[in-house]
């Protein structure tokens, strides 16, 4: 039986939280009730707001943080999965921010475009604008611009590669124009996709021809959102979580 990797805590050690920067942040590693008490109890969700509006969507986000942070904190920004054939996924993905919650961590729960609004390269461009948003609010929301991290897990994994490799000059943000740089501190990839350029025309990848291969230059855009296109010295570390006998992303 192939069996996907699943979510598991992670720990970024370059990232961590210095001490009493969050209240409440040790608990009993394994004490699921009094996790479950602390979230409850200690964090605050905003649900639903609109980073962008694009091909007439609203798209929204939900942002995690703890009520009583007392100063920046690093942030997570998290793209669920699905073949990019789904809007909104995120309700259902809230669960893969918990790893980061527990830490006391601030988490970010994003939804981009599916392909049947859009095609690609859409959904990479709402994920960067997704960043933009998080590094514009990040007074209000206790963001800590130099410890963003980037993840997801199989399309949004893409999407999280794509979020922080590609440079400025790949085109990706005429949709959230702003003057600071988008920079992520890592990128956690969870079984995403490095190269498109094969699988496009591969019949037995079909959310690669859904979201790229109806196009007249899908090539060219495979190309274009491959992360593998963007791999240069300077880039941000990357750790890809991935099974060696996955049967959906080789």
């Amino acid at each position: 039986m192939v069996r996907r990797l699943g979510f598991v805590p992670l720990l970024v050690g370059v990232l961590s939280v210095t001490p009493g920067s969050v209240a409440l942040a040790q608990r009993p590693a394994g004490d699921a009730a009094s996790f479950a008490a602390y979230v409850s109890t200690g964090y605050r969700v905003t649900p639903n707001v609109t980073y962008i509006t694009a091909s007439g969507t609203e798209l929204k986000l939900d942002f995690y943080r703890p009520a009583q942070a007392s100063g920046p904190l690093p942030t997570a920004i998290f793209m669920h999965g699905g073949g990019y054939r789904v809007t909104s996924r995120k309700e259902a993905s809230v669960l893969s921010v918990m790893p980061y919650l527990q830490m006391g961590w601030n988490a970010v729960n994003v939804e981009y475009r599916g392909s049947g609004i859009a095609l690609a390269p859409a959904a990479v461009e709402d994920a960067r604008c997704a960043l933009r948003w998080v590094i514009n609010n990040a007074k209000e929301y206790n963001v800590d611009t130099e410890r963003i991290i980037v993840t997801g897990q199989s399309a949004g994994s893409h999407l999280a590669l794509m979020t922080g490799l590609a440079p400025a000059s790949a085109g990706f943000d005429r949709n959230c124009p702003g003057a600071a740089p988008l920079k992520v501190a890592a990128v956690v990839s969870w079984y995403g996709v490095f190269d498109y350029t094969t699988l496009v025309d591969d019949p037995k990848r079909d959310y690669a021809i859904t979201w790229i291969g109806g196009q007249p230059n899908y090539k060219d855009v495979a190309a274009r959102v491959s992360p593998m296109t963007y791999v240069r010295a300077g880039l941000p570390p990357v750790i890809a979580i991935h099974g060696d006998a996955d049967p959906i992303v080789p």
